[in-house]
């Protein structure tokens, strides 16, 4: 690039700038917006939540959704926003214009490798994709190509541009006030938002069975939203789903893949509330899982999106017969990322001492096609589904799982 510290970038660069910065706003906004519903309402349903894939509740539910218990999406306004700011405080200074384009470079490089990271979590470990999460992305690769064809000096002479500037800046009143202000504001942004439980990354690939994270405590819901949650809980439909139930006043069952990164997220989150309700009222609360692999050698469904989905249920299966299943489960969630086939075959003789899966593959996959057979009939799409006594179950936080069973278990004894 010529060395030309004079010229200022022109207006239409600076044009595209902003309009790649609204974009962003209004993307992040968005997805803030989503977010604070999701944390506030138990029962909102997002209007990007196409299916189990499309689906910006997964990504914003998942352990890369906030930092610090604190939404990216938040922090992804509070950047877009600091953009515009300094958009508008170079343009208005002669000197420091034909420093714009450098500086919306340096920030953009940062904000692209963050969200590379954060595209990386949704579309691979994840699996799902977050449409207001690609309008950010589009946003900061649209600031950061632009702003690097823009720039017309070397990148190592923006810190001496950047000290002198920033003298400019303490100097100017008007400027100086909304730069505080953007920091007041964000920090006040930061500590007023409701805070996001943090989830145990469990999602670390293991050697030893049962070596899951352990799961975080469960957060108790507020009263109003124990209000609300039981309102729409009063006004669903029932569907019946077909399992013994023991004589249990509460049956939970929840259609399941072991590659499904929310079945591994609800896991280890509902785990305590498993064990609150064996513990708190034995033989009331039943929690049963169904096989729903999102695999077409032992389900009917369009494409193979977990190819070792049916080994894993089978494996399963199998280590239940042997007193195994639970520690077979932990080991699988825990090496979700690793799974092969091949894998599966191998952990389920480490981890539950089966040393036959092949030769009782072929019987026990039929099994699980039954499980799956089922699962479409209740209109089952994607993983995971939890049906509470014929009630379909939006995805919902621990606490509000929690609060749901107690519920209904409420509701079932008042009736007897």
């Amino acid at each position: 690039m010529p060395a030309d510290a004079t010229r200022a970038d022109p207006p239409l660069g600076i044009t595209w700038f902003v309009v790649f910065a609204l974009v962003g706003v209004a993307a992040s906004s968005a997805s803030t917006w989503v977010h604070y519903q999701i944390l506030s309402d138990p029962t909102y349903a997002s209007f990007c939540d196409v299916n189990a894939t499309v689906s910006c509740t997964e990504a914003y539910s998942s352990r890369f959704g906030a930092i610090g218990g604190v939404p990216v999406a938040l922090f992804g306004v509070l950047f877009f926003v600091f953009v515009l700011g300094l958009i508008a405080l170079c343009s208005r200074s002669l000197t420091a214009a034909p420093n714009l384009s450098g500086y919306l470079f340096a920030v953009s490089t940062i904000g692209l490798a963050v969200v590379l990271y954060l595209a990386y979590a949704s579309f691979v470990i994840l699996q799902a994709v977050c449409v207001l999460c690609v309008g950010t992305y589009a946003a900061v690769i649209g600031l950061f190509v632009l702003s690097g064809a823009a720039t017309r000096y070397p990148m190592t002479s923006l810190p001496s541009r950047a000290v002198k500037d920033l003298g400019t800046l303490l100097r100017t009143p008007s400027a100086l006030s909304a730069a505080l202000a953007f920091v007041v504001a964000a920090g006040a942004a930061i500590v007023m938002f409701p805070g996001q439980p943090v989830t145990a990354a469990s999602g670390a690939a293991t050697t030893e069975a049962g070596a899951a994270q352990a799961p975080v405590a469960t957060p108790v819901a507020t009263a109003a939203q124990v209000q609300q949650l039981e309102q729409y809980l009063a006004a669903q439909p029932r569907v019946p789903v077909m399992v013994p139930t023991d004589g249990a006043d509460v049956v939970i069952v929840k259609f399941n893949d072991y590659q499904c990164p929310p079945c591994r997220q609800t896991y280890m989150e509902y785990k305590p509330i498993v064990a609150k309700w064996a513990k708190q009222a034995p033989g009331k609360v039943k929690f049963i899982t169904r096989d729903y692999p999102i695999e077409r050698q032992c389900n009917n469904v369009g494409q193979d999106l977990h190819p070792s989905s049916c080994e894993a249920a089978v494996a399963v299966r199998l280590a239940r017969e042997k007193g195994k299943a639970e520690a077979m489960e932990e080991w699988l969630f825990a090496n979700q990322p690793a799974l092969t086939p091949e894998v599966v075959k191998n952990a389920a003789a480490s981890v539950a001492g089966v040393t036959d899966f092949e030769a009782r593959f072929p019987a026990t996959v039929e099994l699980v096609k039954g499980d799956a057979a089922q699962g479409a009939q209740l209109q089952v799409t994607g993983t995971p589904t939890f049906f509470m006594n014929g009630i379909r179950l939006p995805g919902l936080r621990a606490e509000f799982f929690d609060a749901a069973i107690a519920w209904e278990l409420k509701r079932v004894q008042s009736q007897k």
